[in-house]
């Protein structure tokens, strides 16, 4: 964090805390906007969200008893267009996590350049641990909250870690059955990710691993590393983490290990990515997998392979674990994965990081045309998203290669300067109301 940064976070009333995710992205945000003279104004009104919204709402447990939840929806900056983000279902979500990740979505939808902008929720729950009809009573309950904050034409959610297309069939239908009745035709364009019997999008559900997959394969060659052939491992083998190994192993690369809350996993040729994928679907994690050797949690960062994918939580690779690294090239399938202590070391280190807003911006691009579609009342041929997902892609990451050639500058800087610039050009446009 520059002086610069630290005196608008000041000048915010900001309390430094180290361990804040949100101040760790915003300092980042705001350091880039220093580098490229982003006006001040800008910068006071990016590092903070638009909008806190906090509700706590009870739902009837399967034995009669009532439990209290508390959700969250933040929404971050809607310049470029309506608020876009996920929902998270997890036991530390919380206020100060969702806020970063709302900054994330707006740095994501300006590098793609879609007409949208950033806001993440979240309800502290384990997903995991309540029955389906807990669940469906909770999200019920949570749309209900939430109210008017979300909407077709204000605020669109869509799924993220413990949330998936049955979570948003809830919500879109709760959401319908409470609009006005001439409003029901467009309501649901309220969320992305629904399943495509309900008017989801074709290649929604692998969008964010297929998005990542035509970054590496756009930008590893230019790194001196071919792909059919690369050897990869993979931190977190959820929705990200499977579809990129299972789609990057296609174009002929070698997952040798992965590692999630059950533990750590290696092959010293080559994990099957499908049959890896079943597994997990049948037991929960990668532990226990046939044909592959159990591996310690240091183990697994110092192979030395070609490229890791850290595609499970936040700010999973401390100091600690950046210096065990042993791959050459870290490509973010999950939001902010590493501390800023891990991302200097593993600078230091020469280890060069696709950043996040850049790798799984895949999600929120088709999660846009899924939006398009509702609205027009279409669904699209599965070929004609994957076109559009990948011009998307590979526009963003020409995007980054740019900035980065302009401010000479590391990949992470270059995907929010180009991001930045494009924000800082439509305030330009638009000006600050009144």
């Amino acid at each position: 964090m520059t002086g610069q940064t630290s005196t608008v976070l000041d000048e915010l009333g900001f309390r430094y805390e180290p361990d804040s995710l949100y101040q760790q992205v915003i300092s980042d945000v705001l350091d880039t906007g220093q580098q490229i003279d982003l006006p001040h104004q800008l910068q006071l009104i990016l590092a903070q969200p638009k909008n806190e919204i906090m509700v706590h709402y009870p739902v009837q447990m399967d034995d009669g008893h009532y439990r209290l939840f508390k959700g969250y929806r933040v929404q971050h900056n809607n310049i470029l267009g309506p608020y876009k983000g996920g929902i998270r279902f997890h036991p530390d979500v919380s206020l100060d996590h969702v806020k970063a990740l709302a900054v994330l979505m707006t740095m994501k939808c300006a590098l793609a350049r879609l007409p949208l902008g950033g806001a993440k929720g979240g309800v502290q729950v384990d997903s995991r641990a309540v029955s389906y009809d807990e669940l469906r009573r909770m999200t019920r309950r949570f749309t209900s909250a939430l109210g008017d904050n979300i909407g077709p034409n204000h605020d669109i959610p869509a799924p993220d870690v413990g949330t998936n297309a049955q979570v948003m069939a809830w919500i879109a239908d709760t959401y319908i059955n409470l609009s006005d009745a001439r409003s029901r035709f467009t309501g649901q364009a309220v969320v992305t990710g629904k399943p495509v019997s309900f008017n989801g999008s074709h290649g929604r559900e692998q969008a964010t691993g297929q998005g990542l997959v035509y970054i590496v394969t756009e930008l590893l060659p230019e790194l001196g590393i071919e792909v059919d052939g690369c050897s990869f491992s993979v931190i977190g083998y959820g929705n990200v983490g499977s579809w990129a190994a299972r789609l990057f192993a296609q174009h002929g690369a070698k997952l040798r290990a992965v590692m999630d809350h059950t533990g750590a996993i290696h092959h010293d040729a080559e994990l099957d990515t499908v049959a890896l994928a079943e597994h997990v679907e049948k037991t929960g994690g990668v532990a226990g997998f046939v044909n592959s050797e159990s591996i310690s949690v240091e183990q697994f960062y110092r192979l030395e392979l070609d490229l890791m994918i850290p595609a499970a939580l936040e700010q999973m690779i401390t100091d600690k674990e950046a210096a065990w690294v042993g791959a050459k090239v870290l490509a973010e399938g999950a939001n902010a994965p590493t501390t800023p202590e891990g991302d200097r070391l593993l600078r230091e280190k020469g280890v060069t990081i696709l950043p996040a807003i850049l790798c799984n911006a895949g999600g929120v691009s088709v999660s846009y045309m899924e939006w398009r579609q509702n609205r027009d009342a279409v669904q699209w041929e599965p070929n004609r998203v994957q076109e559009e997902l990948r011009f998307y892609m590979n526009a963003a990451a020409q995007r980054v290669k740019l900035a980065a050639h302009k401010y000479n500058t590391d990949l992470r800087t270059a995907a929010y300067a180009a991001a930045l610039e494009h924000v800082g050009q439509v305030y330009a446009l638009r000006g600050i109301f009144p």
